[in-house]
Parts: structure tokens; sequence; C-alpha cells
């Protein structure tokens, strides 16, 4: 089906009001968004039906690289979405430019975000990874397994003697 189709039909369904054809319309819209991730006006019809569904979260999430967008629905999006790199996540951009340039700023802010994000996670997992503490504890218990096989070595060489030798 053409998207202008869509779209008008999506449309009529929101007119009409009633859950079932909000939900209707809201279904055809995440298709056309699907399709065409890169469209910022279908990203937009989109969170119109969820404000008529009243999920602000999800209004905030498909108006997120909009001009023009409401905070309060920002505000909880992100609070949906807590990390930046799951709100990337969230937004299915896969294209790689965007057609404005506020959603360029938006997209490049939330990437260097996610970036951030990384960095942290890695230079707190090489701190955990580098504490002496931890590498002692490693030490020991390789001590402790080359032991162990060094006792049962010479347990074994001392019985297959005493079977040999008896």
């Amino acid at each position: 089906m053409p998207v202008e189709l869509t779209l008008r039909r999506a449309a009529e369904e929101v007119e009409r009001g009633d859950l079932a054809s909000v939900l209707r319309a809201r279904q055809r819209l995440v298709g056309l968004v699907t399709s065409y991730p890169d469209r910022l006006d279908l990203r937009d019809r989109l969170a119109e039906v969820y404000r008529v569904l009243g999920d602000t979260a999800q209004a905030g999430r498909w108006s997120y690289l909009a001009d023009r967008r409401d905070e309060a629905e920002t505000a909880a999006f992100e609070r949906a979405y807590r990390t930046p790199e799951a709100r990337l996540a969230s937004l299915n951009w896969v294209s790689g430019e965007a057609t404005t340039e506020t959603a360029r700023i938006r997209l490049t802010a939330l990437q260097g975000a996610v970036s951030e994000q990384v960095r942290a996670e890695l230079a707190v997992a090489d701190d955990r990874d580098s504490s002496w503490t931890t590498n002692i504890l490693v030490l020991l218990g390789l001590i402790f397994v080359l032991l162990c096989f060094v006792v049962g070595l010479v347990t074994l060489v001392t019985w297959a003697y005493r079977g040999i030798a008896g």
C-alpha cells in the first residue's frame, strides 16, 4: 500500500477516536516507520498517535528528533530508556544521515553520549581487572591448582611404582 494511502487511512482511524481504530492507526504507522526509518514526518505522525493513546514516553521517543518537541515527553522517554545506548537503540535509526539539522545535532549528541558511556564502562572494567587483590587471588589460585596437580602426579607415580615392585 502506498505511503500516502496508509497515512490517510491512519488519519481516518485516529479521527474515529475509538481505541481499536487508534491502535490500528498505530500499527500502520509503526509499519511505515519500520519501512522508512529516515522519514521524520512519519515519526511525528506516530508520536501524535501515542499522544492520543496517552503514552508520553513513546510520544517522546518518536518526536525525539523533531524540530519541535514537548520537554515532558522527552523527559518521559529518557526515564523509560535510562541510558544513551538504550535511547539510541530505541530510535531505530538505521540511516546514516538525518534530513534536518536538528535531527543531525540530536543524533550526534546521542551517539557521543553512547561513546562516553562505553568508555566509562570500559574504564571501570579495566580498573577492576587490574587490581592487585584480584591479581594476587588469581596467582594463589593458579599455585593451588599446580600444587594439586603435582601431588596427584606424585601419588600416581608412587602407586605405579608400588604396583611394579610389589
